[in-house]
């Protein structure tokens, strides 16, 4: 089948489009470098670089102990989202059993639920366990979601039946099978997985906000979210521009990792949303 070459409109439209979504964030990371009081009155300037907002934001905020936590939580929870779901979205994928498809609707239907709703159930439940300010409470909730189910499940589907059946008459067990013929095959999907279950552990602030009220446990984006109380708190007389500039050196950080993550698996990414939103 033949392809067609995007023409100079369309690399044009897709240039401006580039330029507009990417303006913003090389702004602000140029801002960060700039002096606090640049960035109110010339803020289009490029200034004279300085590593002041940097030096004030890591003296005032705990951001360190937030990128530990964010570490740890996503870790943890990404191993278990890695885990199981893929087991799940196999079982729902290639197995027959008794209520097999009211099962994957209920699954399906939580994904309809919006997270404002669970909150008040799982904060009860949390404190019913004695988990509020811990871990657990970060990062058990939503380790096993709808969403990784379903994606694994659409991606396993599109892998012929013929490959799993000739596993089972070598004689390989369920669980090799798995492993040695599903995994290999669905790999960008699971590297798509990987990117979307980082940028939603990640990202997250809602969840944490509720479960965790102490700075002990609190997670990168809660220390972003009250960072500016932070250095009001922490520096008297601080003023607007310097709470902007560490705001803008503290965001031109916390974008780092999830920007090295993706240019890594960019290509990975990319095919595994293509072949996960094809079903075989």
């Amino acid at each position: 089948m033949n392809q067609t070459r995007p023409g100079p409109v369309q690399y044009a439209v897709l240039t401006v489009l580039a330029i507009a979504f990417l303006y913003p964030i090389w702004w602000a990371v140029s801002s960060s470098f700039k002096p606090a009081a640049e960035i109110i009155t010339s803020p289009l300037s490029l200034g004279g670089p300085t590593l002041d907002n940097y030096r004030a934001m890591l003296a005032d905020v705990p951001i360190g102990t937030g990128f530990a936590n964010t570490a740890l939580v996503l870790a943890v929870k990404g191993a278990m989202t890695m885990f199981f779901c893929p087991l799940a979205g196999y079982a729902f994928a290639k197995y027959a059993f008794p209520g097999k498809n009211l099962l994957f609707g209920v699954v399906l239907l939580t994904l309809m639920l919006p997270t404002l709703v669970l909150i008040i159930p799982l904060l009860l439940e949390m404190s019913a366990l004695g988990w509020v300010n811990t871990y657990q409470a970060l990062i058990l909730p939503g380790s096993i979601d709808a969403f990784s189910i379903f994606w694994m499940r659409q991606t396993i589907a599109a892998i012929p039946d013929e490959l799993i059946d000739a596993g089972r008459v070598d004689g390989a067990g369920e669980f090799a099978i798995f492993a040695r013929v599903v995994l290999p095959v669905i790999r960008p999907g699971l590297a798509a997985l990987a990117v979307l279950t980082t940028m939603n552990v990640y990202n997250d602030v809602v969840w944490p906000v509720v479960a965790v009220n102490d700075t002990e446990h609190q997670t990168l984006q809660v220390v972003l979210a009250t960072l500016a109380q932070n250095i009001t708190g922490n520096r008297i007389g601080a003023d607007f521009a310097t709470v902007w500039g560490e705001l803008l050196a503290a965001g031109s950080l916390a974008l780092l990792p999830l920007l090295a993550i993706f240019v890594l698996l960019q290509r990975h990414f990319i095919n595994g949303i293509l072949a996960g939103s094809v079903k075989g």
